[in-house]
């Protein structure tokens, strides 16, 4: 086996990987953030059941041509938008009964988003430059979730001691501005691709 075809069949493995961990956390974290009211969480959930399907969608994509991958990669950009919708909408509604969110389930629920993101990062870190905007996406979708866990958890931290639902609101919008960049970076590098690709 080529040193290509082995870096391919690695980048398939950590893809599915990512996928499936992104799946399984997802139910955890969209059950908890329904039973304490967390904006963060949903923002967090919806985010990670995004994660799932853009890795299996990568997943599939890895074989196809170069303008398809490209192409993929625009349309990927708005998957990435959807968590966002879901979490202003989610906002909205906390905003007409603000009930601060329990904040020791916050913050360990938090912490385990994080570890399930750090390792899918550290993962697709050596990939990241593989097939263009498909592992561009993944990466910095799992890049970004770090942070977003982050203050997730210091956001917890703040809640005990403020009892306040604002510390969680501003992250559960923020994790909305995060994912706004990103599908900006990747529909301009996707788009960047697609030209190269007709050349």
């Amino acid at each position: 086996m080529s040193t290509r075809q082995t870096a391919a069949a690695g980048l398939r493995s950590v893809v599915r990987l990512v996928a499936i961990l992104n799946l399984a956390y997802f139910g955890i974290e969209f059950a908890v953030a329904v039973a304490i009211g967390s904006v963060s969480l949903f923002a967090d959930s919806i985010d990670f059941l995004e994660d799932a399907s853009v890795n299996f969608l990568i997943l599939v994509a890895l074989g196809w041509s170069a303008t398809r991958r490209a192409r993929t990669g625009m349309l990927l950009t708005g998957i990435l938008l959807v968590p966002g919708i879901a979490t202003l909408w989610e906002a909205w509604q906390k905003f007409s009964l603000p009930v601060p969110p329990a904040p020791v389930p916050l913050t360990l629920t938090g912490a385990g988003a994080l570890a399930v993101n750090l390792s899918c990062a550290l993962a697709l870190t050596r990939y990241r430059q593989h097939a263009g905007s498909l592992t561009r996406a993944a990466f910095l979708s799992a890049r970004n979730d770090v942070f977003a866990n982050l203050v997730i958890i210091l956001a917890g931290l703040v809640t005990v001691y403020l009892r306040s639902p604002w510390p969680d609101l501003t992250v559960g919008i923020g994790i909305v501005l995060l994912n706004a960049d990103a599908a900006r970076e990747i529909y301009t590098t996707a788009l960047t691709e697609h030209r190269t690709a007709l050349l």
